[in-house]
């Protein structure tokens, strides 16, 4: 039988507290590394490019005949298989996902936990408050399709 690597008890306990202690203070780069890994969760979506954005692409001779901007703005943003069609006023985004079907809507931020809003059968949901600062979102249909938009501040 071999000999322990240890010569006392009171050698294991100070080299096992040595251990607790580096376990507790975890390398910065090691959480950065942990909290990324939640961003892999989401590699199934597709990614639903924006498509429309009507502060952009506003036709030239609509924009030429308005006074002032519209207060409602409109976004498409589309993956290979759905189409997310969004409005933006001052208080909430409603929007509809085409060809219309249920899921959810899941709103991403950098400052907040994620929030789930329920997409009904015809594909509308709405998210109130307007998300503020930058956001995603990462719809889930019932059929199984996950698309996911890029980043957008409104």
């Amino acid at each position: 039988m071999s000999a322990p690597w240890w010569s006392d008890d009171d050698e294991l306990l100070v080299t096992l507290g040595t251990a607790l202690r580096e376990e507790r203070e975890v390398p910065e780069r090691f959480l950065e590394a942990g909290k990324a890994v939640f961003a892999w969760q989401s590699i199934d979506a597709e990614l639903a490019a924006l498509t429309f954005d009507s502060l952009v692409d506003a036709h030239p001779v609509a924009a030429a005949a308005r006074a002032e901007r519209a207060t409602i703005r409109e976004l498409t943003f589309a993956s290979p298989k759905i189409k997310i069609h969004m409005q933006v006023t001052g208080t909430s985004l409603y929007g509809q996902i085409v060809p219309a079907q249920a899921g959810t809507i899941e709103v991403r931020t950098a400052e907040h936990a994620p929030q789930v809003v329920e997409v009904d059968e015809q594909g509308w949901f709405t998210v109130a408050p307007v998300p503020g600062g930058s956001f995603r979102l990462h719809c889930r249909t019932l059929s199984g399709t996950s698309a996911l938009t890029d980043w957008l501040t409104v």
